[in-house]
């Protein structure tokens, strides 16, 4: 069971959940980066290697009979902020394509650089799978 937590009186979190209470079989994917399954990266532009990050992350998820839906916790690693913001548009448009209508709790912190030199973004995800009589 998921259950999305807004406080009284706060104005409605866009793009993302303030808090979420969960109940069931917890997942934890490990930080996804733009290559794709043989480890190699198929653009150096930053929204297409969120998007296969995003493409990572459902394909793990799937391996513990996940879905974005399941989501509760994200948290991305990004290289360029300017570029983040300046590109949000697009952003939402790759995020809803590839996870639907699914918003998390989420955080969004700009480092130095990524392990992989070429890569932009690196997210990571918490999601709980409702047991079965809580389905």
């Amino acid at each position: 069971m998921i259950q999305h937590l807004q406080p009284p009186g706060w104005a409605p979190a866009k793009g993302y959940a303030n808090g979420i209470a969960a109940r069931g079989t917890q997942v934890y994917v490990g930080g996804q980066i733009g290559w794709n399954a043989l480890q190699q990266f198929e653009s150096d532009d930053f929204i297409a290697q969120v998007e296969q990050a995003l493409r990572n992350i459902v394909a793990v998820l799937a391996e513990a009979g996940a879905g974005p839906e399941h989501m509760v916790r994200m948290t991305w690693y990004v290289v360029d902020r300017v570029e983040y913001n300046a590109r949000l548009k697009e952003l939402g448009g790759v995020y809803r394509a590839v996870m639907g209508r699914n918003f998390p709790a989420m955080s969004c912190v700009e480092v130095k650089g990524l392990m992989e030199a070429q890569a932009k973004v690196e997210i990571e995800v918490t999601a709980v799978v409702p047991d079965p009589l809580d389905a």
